[in-house]
Parts: C-alpha cells; sequence; structure tokens
C-alpha cells in the first residue's frame, strides 16, 4: 500500500500539475519526451526522428521514431554496452519497440491525452534481473498542458505499468514533469519519476524516486543537441550524477 509520505519536490510538482490543468493554453506543440518520460506531444504525420543516445560506461542507443498519422507514432531502438572505450562490447539482447496514440487534443479547456508502450528502458541491461538499469514505462497514458509563462511552459505527467521487466517488482507508478523554452533555440526539462515499480515499500520520496534535468538546444535546422542529468538523487549509483549526450536529427518523407 503506498504511504502518504510525500516528500517536497514530488509535491511541488504535484501542485504545480494541478495548477497548470486549469489555466487557458494556447495552442503548441509537445515535445514526445522530456527527458527519460513521455508526454502527450506526438510527431506531425510523414516526420520522423533519429535519434543517438550515449551513456555511462561507453554505451550507445540508437533509434528511430515515425509519426505515421497526427495521432499515431512507432519507434524502434537498439542499444549496446561499451561501444566507445576499450572493453568488449556487450551487445543488446533485442530491439525494443515504442507506439504511441494520441486520444484527445489540447484545447482551451482540456489538456491532451496520450496512451502508448514503450519497451526501452535506460542504461545497460542487466541480465540476471531481466532488466534495465532504469525500467521501460510499460504501458501509459499521459496528460499534457501548454500555457504562456514568459514563453511555452509545458507541464506532463502520466500513469505506467511495466508488464515485461517485473520480475521482482510490478506495482504501477507515475511521473510528472516539464519543459520551459527559454527562447526559439534552448528548452530546459525536468521531470521525475515516482519509481514505485522499483522499491519494497512503495513510499513516495525522494529516495526512491528519480529525478532528472536536461537542456536541449536547437544547434541547426532539423538538429538537436541534448545534455541531459539523470538520477540527480542518486537512487542507483552512489558515487555521483549521470551525465548523458543525446541528438536528436528530425525532418519530413
Amino acid at each position: 500500500m503506498i504511504t502518504k509520505k510525500v516528500k517536497f519536490v514530488p509535491l511541488i510538482m504535484i501542485l504545480v500539475l494541478s495548477i497548470a490543468l486549469a489555466q487557458k493554453s494556447p495552442s503548441y506543440p509537445q515535445p514526445p519526451k522530456l527527458i527519460t518520460v513521455p508526454t502527450a506531444g506526438i510527431l506531425p504525420g510523414s516526420s520522423y526522428i533519429v535519434a543517438l543516445n550515449l551513456y555511462h560506461s561507453g554505451g550507445v542507443t540508437s533509434g528511430i521514431q515515425v509519426g505515421l498519422t497526427n495521432r499515431l507514432m512507432l519507434g524502434v531502438s537498439y542499444s549496446a554496452s561499451h561501444v566507445i572505450g576499450n572493453r568488449k562490447i556487450e551487445w543488446g539482447t533485442r530491439p525494443e519497440a515504442m507506439i504511441k496514440y494520441r486520444l484527445f487534443e489540447e484545447t482551451n479547456s482540456m489538456p491532451a491525452f496520450l496512451i502508448g508502450f514503450n519497451s526501452k528502458g535506460r542504461g545497460a541491461y542487466i541480465d540476471d534481473l531481466d532488466r534495465y538499469e532504469m525500467k521501460a514505462k510499460g504501458l501509459f497514458l499521459t496528460v499534457s498542458r501548454n500555457f504562456n509563462l514568459l514563453g511555452n511552459f509545458g507541464i506532463h505527467g502520466g500513469i505506467n505499468y511495466n508488464p515485461i521487466e517485473n520480475k521482482y517488482d510490478d506495482d504501477p507508478s507515475f511521473y510528472l514533469g516539464f519543459d520551459k523554452a527559454i527562447n526559439p533555440e534552448i528548452t530546459i526539462m525536468a521531470e521525475y519519476d515516482a519509481a514505485l515499480n522499483d522499491n519494497a515499500s512503495n513510499e513516495i520520496t525522494l529516495d526512491n524516486g528519480y529525478l532528472n534535468a536536461g537542456i536541449r538546444w536547437l544547434m541547426f535546422e532539423h538538429f538537436h543537441f541534448e545534455i541531459d542529468f539523470r538520477d540527480i538523487l542518486m537512487h542507483h549509483n552512489d558515487i555521483t550524477v549521470e551525465r548523458e549526450i543525446t541528438l536528436h536529427y528530425v525532418d519530413f518523407f
């Protein structure tokens, strides 16, 4: 049973989400994701994103996501550890899949709603535990809303259930986050993943969840450069905050 022990950061994000959902917002496209959590954003039809994520231990994840229609988006990715460095490359066990479908568009009175599935977690795959270092979202329902606050400010939240990495913990979980446009080129992001399917107690505490932040820069037309700071609370890694670089190329076909 989830306790009422809710600490500072998740409480603040819940309050911000509640306030944002009550605001009238302009029509503004949400990004498909923040750092690790999905938003209700979706690629327009006939567009695609090619992504390359570089993470610790020389790990590399590559993938492509395609907007088939203005509501339906599909993706596939593959990762390997120690691609960069002098250790033997550890290839991923399988390609991973993603699908997103936007149920309702954002209006002046209602946020956008989206359902989806993603089998790709973050970090290396741990064979002994049959899971990624940070579990995949699995099945999810996401709500997103934008409003003006000296430029666009997007608020996102959702619930998720992972049916594939549930060998030791099969609880549902939730996540919250925001993206803030600094100017037309630079966006800052932050998110909190409660990770209730990754702890024994189910307490909603800073010690158990993941707090991540990032900066996304539209460096050139179609090309995004992103720096992410993952597991700021050092939930799994007690040495230092994990730093990642992600490159995106966005275009139409």
